[in-house]
């Protein structure tokens, strides 16, 4: 494949979660090329918004990645998993 030699390339597999009433995708990544914590990497996100490392997953298999997350992830609230300032989470309030 003709890449820059520090670009990664990933195959994805998306599940989707649904946890108390709210979707959260899950998206296993398969390495092709580029330094990956495994050859699989289960990355909980809302699209735009990635949960932070401690609980994303890492494996030999699909599914080896995806059960480390899920393990992770257990008897976790979704305000837990991701940061509080997203990529397209606007800005608090100014105080006056």
């Amino acid at each position: 494949m003709d890449l820059h030699q520090k670009d990664i390339l990933t195959k994805v597999s998306r599940y989707n979660l649904i946890r108390n009433g709210r979707m959260i995708y899950i998206d296993v990544h398969e390495n092709i090329q580029g330094n990956l914590a495994g050859k699989f990497i289960a990355v909980p996100n809302l699209v735009n918004i990635v949960a932070v490392p401690e609980h994303q997953g890492a494996g030999e298999t699909d599914l080896a990645a995806l059960e480390d997350c899920l393990k992770k992830i257990k008897g976790l609230n979704m305000e837990d998993l991701f940061p509080s300032a997203g990529p397209t989470a606007p800005p608090p309030p100014k105080e006056n």
